[in-house]
């Protein structure tokens, strides 16, 4: 095994939209476990459009990434050498670790998966982080009843397909806001999705109309901006929206400034609230279990976008902001070997 390793670190905090100069390729030893420790091979890094805020260095649910500090996120990796007793050698795991081609773990910071249950990358989605947002934020906020309108903004992304799917299961109509006209077919035609709308090529307000003629009662929210500001004039007494993203500023250099909400929300009594999965931490087994029910039983699919090799990390994370990726965005380093 070579002793020196890939590692990227964040070199500069972004302004607006990042740009490859804002990180840094280093070349690192791999180093060797402690006691309690193991040595991973990273497999799968996830990339998530919540890790533009942490290359922030503002105050908010999560510290900020520290410049020349590797960056970090979810991570699906095969133990390599181990000096604890809870992890062998060939052991696949999952974790919050460096996007770095090796990483040196603590026993408690991971926690091993099996590879027979469900393809591993399902640990990084459906079954993991961004399922389990979808599930705590639709149920616990949205609290769909059958019958009612449901819409997910971003909808084609590993969350927003989340949601629906679910929406659906509980008896709802479900409408869709994607960048493509492939996204909206995938929505539709996959997912079970009542209606999709392009937000690129149709106006937004009057697609919304036509396809909520009974107005909205949950707004699944990942985006914000105007797709939202269309959202607030069409819903329902009591609605519910829950907040699991702003994608659409988190580039922005200046303020996001938009329509006040307060008066929408007064008007219909409804509920606005925002949500990160941490507050549901005691509850992951229960939403695990559930997704993992589901997926058994072929009531949720997902689909993945998968960039080859480590140097295309950044790529594919700056692929987010573009809309380029259906599904959950992962970058695929190395391959799990049995």
């Amino acid at each position: 095994m070579s002793q020196m390793q890939k590692q990227i670190k964040l070199a500069k905090r972004p302004i607006g939209t990042p740009v490859m100069e804002d990180f840094a390729f280093i070349d690192a030893p791999i180093g060797t476990p402690s006691n309690g420790e193991v040595l991973v091979r990273t497999i799968y890094i996830s990339v998530d459009p919540y890790l533009r805020g942490r290359m922030q260095d503002v105050k908010s649910y999560i510290p900020p990434f520290q410049l020349n500090e590797v960056i970090t996120s979810g991570v699906i990796g095969q133990v390599v050498d181990s000096k604890s007793e809870l992890f062998a050698k060939g052991d696949v795991i999952i974790g919050n670790l460096g996007w770095q081609e090796y990483s040196i773990a603590k026993e408690k910071e991971i926690r091993k998966i099996d590879p027979k249950q469900a393809p591993v990358t399902a640990n990084l989605s459906i079954i993991g982080l961004t399922g389990l947002t979808a599930y705590f934020g639709l149920l616990d906020i949205g609290q769909p009843k059958a019958g009612e309108t449901v819409v997910v903004s971003g909808a084609a992304g590993a969350v927003g397909a989340t949601v629906g799917q679910i929406a659906k299961i509980k008896g709802t109509r479900v409408v869709g806001i994607a960048g493509t006209d492939e996204k909206c077919r995938y929505l539709i035609n996959e997912l079970g999705f009542d209606a999709a709308i392009n937000y690129k090529k149709e106006d937004v307000p009057s697609a919304l109309e036509n396809a909520c003629p009974n107005g909205i009662d949950i707004y699944f929210d990942n985006v914000g901006g105007s797709i939202s500001d269309a959202v607030f004039p069409l819903l329902n007494k009591y609605a519910r929206i829950p907040i699991c993203g702003a994608i659409s500023s988190y580039n922005n250099v200046n303020i996001d400034m938009g329509p006040r909400v307060q008066t929408y929300l007064i008007k219909t009594s409804a509920l606005m609230k925002g949500f990160t999965l941490g507050d549901y931490s005691n509850r992951f087994k229960e939403g695990g279990a559930a997704l993992a029910a589901w997926l058994n039983e072929g009531k949720l699919k997902y689909e993945e976008t998968i960039t080859e090799g480590f140097d295309h990390i950044i790529d594919a994370f700056l692929d987010l902001f573009k809309g380029a990726n259906i599904g959950k965005s992962l970058v695929k380093v190395a391959d799990i070997k049995y």
